[in-house]
């Protein structure tokens, strides 16, 4: 489960991380990326449900924060940040695809709020795709 909404509205509210049920949603545990504020998507490697990837959006209303694409390989004790555009640009969605999910696509959008202000889109927005399960974008 990911946290935070994942829009640009002054009123989109953040969350603090992802959260992971072994039990059928009974109880939750977070198991990390407290710091993304906004997570776009997360997608599970059908081969191995130890196997995440998390986009994430990162703050909206300062730089920095868990911006990017990570991976857990280990049901989310440790995550490693995969793809990095940068403290602006966040990954708003991500795509695997399940005939070879070592394929991934993932999109980059940068954006920033300010009061009474939202900056979206610039040349680093676009389109990402990894053949390596996120080795190398």
């Amino acid at each position: 489960l990911g946290t935070g909404e994942n829009h640009s509205q002054r009123s989109a509210h953040f969350g603090d991380g992802v959260y992971k049920s072994t039990d059928a949603g009974k109880s939750w545990s977070r198991v990390g990326l407290e710091q993304s504020e906004h997570i776009g998507q997360i997608v599970i490697d059908p081969r191995n449900s130890d196997v995440v990837y998390v986009a994430a959006q990162g703050p909206l209303f300062s730089a920095g924060g868990e911006r990017g694409v990570y991976k857990t390989t280990d049901g989310g004790r440790t995550w490693t940040r995969s793809l990095f555009i940068s403290d602006n640009t966040g990954i708003t969605d991500l795509v695997l695809d399940t005939k070879n999910p070592d394929v991934l696509y993932a999109a980059a959008y940068p954006r920033r709020r300010h009061v009474g202000q939202a900056i979206g889109g610039s040349p680093e927005g676009g389109i990402h795709k990894s053949v390596d399960g996120g080795k190398s974008w």
